[in-house]
């Protein structure tokens, strides 16, 4: 489906299911009347309110409107379903918690949150309908033909049909007609009939996959489809020398190729990143370290001498090297700068070995994030002589320097922290980490950040 079309459906999607989940309300409002005299701070009036925030926060953390969750029906579904169970979680959780300054009866509380359930089913039947309705309307369909018939038109047709749902692939055409036709298109023969069998086609769009410079005819072509109202693109094939995905920015009028994207390269994004950096370190420092510090430097020190904090040079951005900072977890070694700590090392201490189930002991990275040392999100930083050991063993691990560090990441809520034993494991924080990088987005740093709360409670088998 039209990208434009899908983004301009964000907005109203939500806006519908707010008012689905405000006209439930209300009906429920009409049908159980509140004991309580109505007033804007009364029990039911805070329960609307949180109602809304929640619903509205969870959408936007989840991504829930987001194009690539409507481009495919049952994906949206699925996360229309998992983010009512988390949100019908909280509301449930936070209106116990709240009982005694949020009394509510339970039959308006149960009714609100399975009656929402179902609107949400029909309204994402309504959009099904939507889908259909916009597949088979003849105005809105898109009728393509493709030029030239190699494996980059086998992959564009494909693409195109899975992608964008309005979208017909007429035929492709060519000059040789191939031995084995691929089963799902017609391929034509005669580059020269291509513009006469479009019109006749009705095709709206030509995709060529030959360039101009090898064909002087399609340059001819191009021209014409001007004047015959045919939109004409061109598909280069990269594959010969990039075997990846590559993205296309301008400089005026030169294109400018990257083989990655990099949101974090906008000077918006890297404002957006730092201040929330800076907002959530502040108060981890103020409000946690302020008496963390000294509670945890007593029990340290008599457990064990020497410092509260551990210093260790790690490797930063841009493959500067930094005092990374933590709570000392260990008796006093000289392995601590070349050894990685292993399940039950004989130099983790009692106290210690709680600090590291917990991640307790990565509280002092707030510092370094003040300082602009790391992040709260990214890539975790390795000691410098495991930076050059796995730079050489993995090609795109000094990839991941184009990142500040962070204090958790992509790979770490995805279960690959702690000791690195096999090369397995220092590739895929690798994938992870990249993806990070060219996925990068605020709500992404939030979803991590709460992800990694969750994983410290529920307890991680990999943190020792």
């Amino acid at each position: 489906m039209d990208k434009v079309f899908l983004r301009s459906l964000q907005i109203p999607l939500l806006m519908l299911d707010l008012f689905l989940l405000n006209g439930l309300f209300l009906v429920t409002q009409h049908a159980i009347p509140d004991p309580v005299q109505a007033q804007w701070l009364s029990p039911r009036s805070q329960y609307w309110l949180l109602l809304n925030v929640s619903w509205a926060f969870a959408s936007w953390l989840g991504q829930l409107y987001s194009y690539q969750h409507l481009l495919v029906f049952r994906r949206f579904l699925q996360v229309t379903c998992r983010l009512y169970l988390a949100w019908a979680f909280f509301v449930l959780v936070t209106a116990f918690l709240l009982r005694t300054t949020l009394p509510l009866a339970r039959e308006f509380m149960y009714f609100t949150i399975l009656s929402f359930a179902l609107a949400l089913l029909g309204a994402r039947g309504f959009y099904l309908l939507l889908r259909v309705w916009v597949r088979t309307t003849g105005t809105m369909k898109r009728r393509v033909l493709i030029l030239g018939y190699n494996k980059v038109a086998e992959k564009l047709a494909a693409y195109l049909e899975a992608e964008e749902f309005n979208v017909r692939v007429e035929c492709i055409v060519d000059d040789v007609r191939p031995a084995a036709a691929p089963a799902n298109h017609v391929v034509v023969p005669g580059l020269g009939e291509a513009l006469s069998l479009a019109r006749e086609l009705r095709v709206t769009e030509i995709y060529s996959t030959i360039m101009p410079e090898n064909n002087a005819l399609v340059y001819d072509m191009m021209q014409q489809a001007d004047q015959d109202l045919i939109r004409f693109r061109f598909v280069p094939d990269f594959a010969t020398f990039i075997n990846r995905p590559v993205h296309v920015d301008y400089l005026y009028e030169l294109p400018i190729l990257s083989i990655r994207k990099e949101p974090l390269q906008q000077v918006a994004n890297k404002f957006a990143k730092r201040l929330f950096d800076v907002v959530i370190s502040l108060g981890a420092t103020l409000f946690i370290l302020s008496w963390l510090v000294p509670l945890l430097g007593v029990l340290i020190k008599l457990e064990s001498p020497g410092p509260i904090l551990f210093r260790q040079l790690r490797s930063g951005l841009h493959n500067q090297p930094f005092y990374c900072l933590k709570f000392r977890s260990m008796a006093v070694n000289h392995e601590s700068n070349t050894r990685q700590a292993t399940r039950q090392d004989a130099r983790v201490t009692r106290l210690g070995r709680f600090l590291r189930k917990t991640s307790l002991d990565e509280f002092p990275q707030f510092l370094n994030v003040l300082l602009g040392q790391m992040s709260i999100v990214g890539p975790r930083p390795h000691m410098l002589r495991h930076t050059l050991e796995y730079s050489s063993v993995e090609d795109q691990y000094m990839i991941r320097q184009f990142l500040k560090p962070g204090i958790t990441g992509w790979a770490q809520v995805n279960g690959y922290r702690g000791e690195i034993s096999t090369l397995r494991h220092i590739q895929k924080r690798v994938e992870y980490d990249l993806w990070y990088l060219e996925n990068w987005r605020l709500s992404l740093d939030v979803k991590i950040m709460f992800r990694t709360a969750y994983n410290v409670f529920r307890g991680e088998e990999n943190a020792y």
